[in-house]
C-alpha cells in the first residue's frame, strides 16, 4: 500500500544539476512526482561541494533526495516504494531478455517475409525467425565473450573439457545463423547449428533435469539473470530443429 497522502500537495526535491552532468535519477524523480500530482519544488546541486555538504547535512549517501510533507522520504527507488510502485530487484532472475528478443526477431522475421513474398506468415518467415534469434542471441554472447564464457562454464559439457569452445561457440552460433537467413552454405552451416544445438540441449538437461542444479543461463549473455532451463533447452532444440528442416533437402 501506498504512504502517500493522496498523492497531491508540494514535494521537495533536491538533485544533481551540473554543467556536465545532471543526475538521471533526479529527472526520473521529478517526473514520478509530477505524474503522481505533486507541485515539486526543485532543488539543483551545481557543484561536488554543493552536493557533498548536502549529504553530510541529511547524512545521506546519494542524491536524489525527495521531501513530502516535511519528512524525508528519499531516494528514487524510496519514493516509488512510498507513491505505492514496484522496485525491480537488479539480481532477480527474469525471462524479460528473452521474451523480448523472440518477440523482436520474429517481428523481423515477418517484417522481410512480408517485403519480400508480400505475406508475413510463410515458412521462410519462420526459418528466418529462427536465424534470426541464433545471431542476435550470438550477438548479446559477443558483447562480453570473457563473461560468456564463465557462465557458460558452469553447464556446458564440452565446454568443460575443452575451455576454448567456450569462446568459440558465439561465434559458431552466429555464423550458423547467418547462413541460415541466407540460405547459404548448408553442408556447413546444418552439421554446425545440429552439433553445437545437440550438445547444448544435452548439457542443459543434465544439469537442470537430471541434477536439479539452479544456475543463470548464458544464452543472452553473461550478464543475464535469466535462469537455465526451458529457455535454454529451447535455444538449442531450434537450432536442431532447423538443421534437421534444412537437411531434409540432402534426402
Amino acid at each position: 500500500m501506498s504512504n502517500a497522502p493522496g498523492r497531491t500537495g508540494k514535494a521537495v526535491l533536491h538533485r544533481m544539476v551540473m554543467p556536465h552532468h545532471t543526475c538521471p535519477y533526479g529527472l526520473k524523480a521529478k517526473h514520478l512526482l509530477e505524474r503522481s500530482g505533486y507541485e515539486v519544488e526543485d532543488h539543483h546541486l551545481t557543484s561536488r561541494e554543493e552536493t557533498d555538504a548536502f549529504k553530510s547535512r541529511y547524512n545521506v549517501a546519494t542524491t536524489p533526495q525527495v521531501f513530502i510533507g516535511g519528512r524525508r522520504v528519499g531516494g528514487y527507488d524510496d519514493l516509488r516504494r512510498f507513491l505505492g510502485k514496484r522496485v525491480s530487484d537488479p539480481s532477480a532472475t527474469s525471462y524479460r531478455p528473452v521474451v523480448a528478443l523472440f518477440a523482436m526477431t520474429a517481428l523481423m522475421a515477418m517484417a522481410v517475409s512480408h517485403a519480400v513474398t508480400g505475406s508475413a506468415f510463410t515458412v521462410r518467415a519462420a526459418e528466418w525467425f529462427i536465424g534470426m534469434s541464433m545471431i542476435v542471441l550470438s550477438l548479446l554472447k559477443l558483447q562480453n565473450v570473457e563473461s560468456f564464457a564463465t557462465m557458460f562454464l558452469n553447464y556446458d559439457l564440452l565446454a568443460k573439457r575443452w575451455v576454448p569452445y567456450s569462446y568459440v561457440y558465439p561465434f559458431a552460433e552466429g555464423a550458423a545463423g547467418v547462413l541460415m537467413v541466407a540460405g547459404a552454405l548448408s553442408w556447413l552451416s546444418v552439421p554446425l547449428a545440429l552439433f553445437i544445438g545437440t550438445v547444448g540441449a544435452t548439457s542443459v538437461f543434465k544439469a537442470v533435469y537430471i541434477e536439479k542444479r539452479t544456475l543463470k543461463c548464458a544464452c543472452v549473455g553473461g550478464s543475464s539473470n535469466v535462469p537455465l532451463g526451458f529457455i535454454s533447452l529451447t535455444e538449442n532444440l531450434m537450432m536442431i530443429g532447423m538443421a534437421l528442416w534444412m537437411a531434409r533437402m540432402w534426402f
